[in-house]
């Protein structure tokens, strides 16, 4: 029988948390009752989803999907992300894709690891799958006196409607993911 747990496919037979089950069960939900997402959540699943606080009262839903579907995800995005923010009330949710971090090779081995398995490459890819629906279009990173460095990330404008009141949510997710203080902003158009 289909059921929800063919929405959720962890590795190596382990089993999905209750918070899990419920964000595989909803997707279950929105594929059988939404009519114009029927079709494009058939055949997709997700990895693990968790929970995590953003700032003050305010809690995020962070769902990690295979690599290999983030495109599928992506041409869904908006509608998905709007209802399940109606199913999770107040709470704010991020796709992200599953992506691996490969150790540099050690001296004298003639393996080569791919660019896209760096950290620096994963977690660049990370934080445009955060910001995603809006494009970045710049960064700047601010070293401080005492050693601390903060990233500003400019977004595109032409999304400000759909991603200004989330923006600390992006910072917060992306700090809890990679460990680096990031803030976001739209850039000042001289005219």
């Amino acid at each position: 029988m289909y059921s929800s747990s063919k929405k959720i496919q962890k590795d190596k037979d382990v089993e999905p948390t209750e918070f899990e089950q419920s964000v595989a069960q909803a997707l279950f939900d929105l594929e059988n009752t939404h009519q114009e997402l029927k079709s494009e959540l058939k055949d997709l699943y997700i990895n693990s989803a968790n929970q995590i606080d953003v700032s003050g009262n305010r809690k995020a839903v962070v769902v990690h999907v295979p690599y290999r579907l983030r495109k599928s995800f992506r041409k869904i995005h908006t509608k998905l992300v709007r209802e399940l923010e109606k199913k999770f009330s107040g709470k704010d949710v991020v796709f992200i894709a599953t992506r691996r971090i490969v150790r540099p090779p050690k001296k004298g081995s003639a393996v080569q690891r791919p660019r896209s398995r760096t950290l620096t490459s994963v977690h660049e890819a990370m934080l445009e799958d955060v910001v995603h629906p809006a494009e970045i279009v710049g960064k700047r990173i601010r070293y401080r006196l005492d050693g601390s460095k903060i990233m500003k990330v400019y977004l595109d404008p032409k999304a400000r409607n759909d991603t200004e009141y989330k923006l600390e949510t992006f910072s917060g997710v992306y700090r809890k993911l990679s460990g680096k203080d990031v803030v976001f902003e739209y850039p000042i158009n001289e005219a």
